[in-house]
């Protein structure tokens, strides 16, 4: 797995414009060095998932969430997803802060952009095991987005038990450390849908939707 150079650039702001050599120099080595140092992890598990109005149950969870219960509506089952690439870019993002804050950035948006490319290679596992199954994925959907509260991140460690398995571990503020990691919630439905629930792609933050245009 590598650092995606394009997400990577799209993350500091570029948009199709030029780099210079020396940004560019700075790239490379800055990928060279998140991808040597890092340990990705993961811990997934599916549990039993009912939605009626506005709240899910999921496991022994219970969430109230109108966007989540609606990404979720028609799904049996679901899996709960915990990711990281480690402690890496955070450990990089200290130290360039102090002696080269143009390769701290770099780091800053090299980091997102190798939790999302990671992220989005376990789905892909998960989506072909699903699919010999006869069941499809709906988009992972993360605490934080939109009215799915950030509390919840309390009950995803506890069931995935993510301190133990993958070292991951949360502030008081529900923000996880390391930094460059996820959680997800995916939804697993005998529906395939043709198209996102959503009026316009502009009311989703969601970058790697497949309805995305």
């Amino acid at each position: 797995m590598k650092v995606d150079r394009a997400e990577t650039l799209r993350y500091l702001g570029y948009q199709g414009q030029e780099m210079d050599s020396q940004i560019e120099e700075l790239l490379e080595d800055t990928a060279r060095e998140l991808e040597q140092n890092s340990l990705p992890k993961s811990i997934s598990q599916e549990y039993d998932c009912k939605v009626k109005g506005d709240q899910i149950v999921l496991g022994g969870m219970i969430i109230t969430s109108a966007k989540l219960a609606g990404n979720l509506r028609g799904c049996r089952r679901a899996v709960l997803l915990a990711a990281t690439i480690g402690r890496s870019a955070d450990l990089m993002i200290k130290r360039y802060s102090v002696t080269n804050m143009a390769k701290a950035a770099i780091v800053q948006a090299a980091g997102a952009s190798y939790i999302e490319s990671y992220v989005d290679e376990l789905e892909e596992r998960i989506r072909r095991e699903a699919k010999e199954r006869g069941l499809y994925l709906r988009p992972r959907f993360s605490p934080g987005y939109g009215d799915f509260a950030l509390e919840y991140q309390k009950d995803i460690f506890a069931m995935l038990e993510c301190g133990k398995r993958i070292g991951l571990t949360l502030t008081e503020g529900n923000l996880m450390m390391p930094s460059k990691s996820v959680t997800a919630v995916i939804g697993l439905s005998e529906e395939k849908r043709t198209s996102c629930q959503r009026q316009t792609c502009e009311q989703c933050e969601k970058e790697n939707c497949e309805f995305r245009k």
